[in-house]
């Protein structure tokens, strides 16, 4: 079985502003360079460029201490929600190119309105170093990026940036892997809602091949939709540079392209996030061929229709 949808819309999200620092925003300029649109047409996909979007107005928020930058991520969020509700709506495959993890507030909760929609519950494979389920309370830095999985799973409601009546995923329907990185105060709601994680110790014990099994089986045997949340830092550091929170001890090259591989085979991703590219942070574009590379692999290239680089 292959992905669905023979169209990919390809939605660019300059948010840089949940990271607390700059560069992200160059982010979906990367990929585009990269060739994802090319490449993706070469895998035989009806790719509409959306191009960058352009923030929603955000008047009615306040700036928060604790929420560092609130009003632009809750811009992106809104219009991010409507973005990837309606490509989806439309029967295409939206792939948020990012920009920094702060993104997935929108994306994930268009995907959650959509799935409501056609009456199909939503799954979430997390492929991060971190958990991302802080809230502005027990956030050591503030910064949004590290809040989405709580935000969409519907307990870090601490601003109306969406409306409050929107649907959330189940925490337990998120499924997390590569992590290597959670904060203490994270670490307890992340067992408390029962997240599904595995971390590097797992991916090392278990490998990703069996990982990935067991998560596209509970998938498939609930008849859900895939969003898949792709990190630039799930990678090690060696592999992709381009990140401001490099962690140590990541997901290896082939790692990556198996579950890529996985994933494409099981024909059920809907949408996918590509985010904390950082350009400025990059060895010479390559963390960006590397995401435009793991993209091509979900989207069905085979190993032996990889092209040969010279160094």
């Amino acid at each position: 079985m292959q992905v669905q949808q023979k169209a990919v819309t390809l939605i660019g999200v300059p948010v840089e502003e949940g990271s607390g620092r700059g560069g992200c925003a160059m982010g979906p300029a990367a990929l585009r360079i990269a060739g994802i649109g090319h490449v993706l047409q070469e895998l035989g996909y009806r790719v509409s460029d959306a191009g960058d979007l352009r923030p929603e107005p955000t008047d009615d928020l306040a700036t928060s201490a604790r929420a560092r930058n609130l009003p632009a991520v809750a811009a992106f969020t809104r219009a991010l929600e409507k973005a990837t509700f309606d490509a989806a709506d439309a029967g295409s495959l939206p792939v948020a190119l990012g920009g920094d993890h702060s993104l997935s507030m929108g994306s994930v909760s268009g995907m959650a309105r959509y799935a409501e929609q056609v009456g199909r519950p939503l799954f979430v494979l997390w492929l991060d170093a971190h958990a991302d389920f802080n809230t502005p309370e027990t956030s050591p830095s503030g910064n949004m990026h590290g809040m989405p999985v709580a935000f969409f799973c519907g307990q870090a409601e601490f601003a109306p940036i969406l409306p409050a009546e929107r649907p959330f995923v189940d925490p337990t329907r998120v499924y997390q892997v590569g992590i290597r990185s959670v904060d203490e105060e994270e670490r307890v709601a992340i067992a408390k809602h029962e997240v599904n994680v595995f971390d590097m110790r797992a991916v090392d014990e278990e490998g990703v091949g069996a990982i990935m099994r067991r998560i596209l089986a509970e998938v498939e045997g609930r008849n859900g939709l895939l969003h898949v949340s792709l990190d630039v830092d799930f990678l090690d550091p060696d592999v992709a540079p381009g990140v401001g929170t490099t962690v140590p001890g990541g997901a290896t090259f082939r790692e990556a392209h198996l579950i890529m591989e996985m994933l494409h085979d099981s024909g059920l991703v809907s949408s996918l996030d590509l985010v904390e590219l950082n350009p400025f942070l990059d060895d010479r574009g390559k963390s960006a061929r590397v995401l435009v590379d793991l993209a091509a692999s979900l989207f069905g290239r085979r190993v032996l229709d990889r092209p040969t680089r010279s160094a």
